[in-house]
């Protein structure tokens, strides 16, 4: 076990360095943020003064030393826009984003796994039906579409939900939180219920398709066999043998929910890094970006080593297949 994080340990920090290159040439070869920057009523030496300021005179590969030093010592450049470490700017944003993204999670597994059951075990039923229709809307329906159309009836037509906002947060850990305020609740109820459409999908159609498979086997027709009661076997010997794809795309699915809910932050005015990102994007604030950029890399590499030790715990086949290979 401890060879196969190991190994799985030194390939994320391979991935690192690859994709800090690509991200650092990708960003800092577009465009020019002085011409955004800096006022139309400067002269060209003031011009140049705030180009070797912010260290656009050197040349591309000499910017991505200085980086990669500055990111060894935990540091990622200070914003060009706000004057400040984009570190600490990103991370007072991402409380915002992770509740968000958590509580979405949370909303497909809460709903996705029994309705993805129960169209595995009734599959020609008419709810079972129903269910895989409404996964095939999950999946087909744009995210900022539903974000709308969420805030168009439950905001402006019945009034119940606000529509923009993160309302009133409550501290844990010092941290500030929405969901243990009831107005925060209400402002968060809209946009995970929005983010949260497609992972339903997702979780419905694995849980289906395991469970189905699952029924299948022998383990299955063994207990069966035994007289074990129906709700055991599904319980037990079903939903613990298909929760591992589960486990393996849930945990890919936090990143991408984590580094994609910027369009939901931006129609329901959520301040999370998303937002932030959307606003630097539009400004050129390069080293926000790139500090963005890698700080989600980082998530991603961090996410996918958790997601392959869980995995090898729910299945010790796979640290025996790292062992043969």
């Amino acid at each position: 076990m401890l060879v196969f994080i190991i190994r799985r340990f030194f390939q994320s920090i391979a991935v690192l360095v690859v994709i800090s290159l690509l991200v650092f040439i990708g960003v800092y070869s577009i465009g020019n943020p002085i011409d955004i920057l800096a006022s139309p009523e400067m002269t060209e030496t003031e011009r140049e003064e705030v180009v070797v300021a912010f260290g656009l005179d050197k040349p591309v590969w000499t910017q991505y030393l200085i980086f990669v030093g500055n990111a060894v010592r935990g540091e990622l450049g200070n914003s060009f826009v706000h004057s400040s470490s984009a570190v600490e700017l990103i991370l007072d944003h991402m409380p915002a984003t992770l509740e968000l993204a958590l509580a979405a999670l949370l909303i497909a597994l809460v709903v996705g796994l029994p309705l993805g059951l129960w169209a595995g075990l009734r599959s020609n039923g008419i709810v079972g039906k129903s269910i895989m229709f409404f996964s095939i809307l999950g999946f087909s329906l744009p995210v900022f579409w539903v974000g709308l159309m969420l805030i168009m009836v439950f905001s402006v037509q019945l009034g119940w939900l606000p529509s923009g906002g993160r309302g009133s947060t409550s501290l844990l850990l010092g941290i500030p939180v929405s969901f243990l305020t009831l107005d925060g609740l209400k402002h968060m109820i809209l946009p995970a219920v929005s983010l949260s459409l497609f992972k339903i999908a997702l979780v419905i159609r694995l849980t289906r398709a395991g469970a189905q498979e699952a029924l299948l086997q022998d383990y299955v027709k063994f207990a069966r066999a035994k007289g074990l009661s129906e709700r055991r076997i599904i319980g037990v010997h079903v939903l613990k043998n298909i929760l591992v794809p589960i486990v393996t795309v849930i945990g890919l699915q936090l990143g991408a929910t984590i580094a994609f809910a910027a369009v939901v932050e931006v129609i329901f005015g959520w301040p999370g890094m998303g937002k932030l990102i959307i606003d630097s994007i539009m400004l050129l604030d390069r080293p926000l970006v790139v500090a963005y950029l890698m700080m989600v890399v980082v998530l991603f590499v961090f996410i996918n080593l958790l997601v392959d030790i869980t995995y090898s715990l729910l299945d010790p086949r796979v640290r025996l297949s790292e062992k043969k290979g």
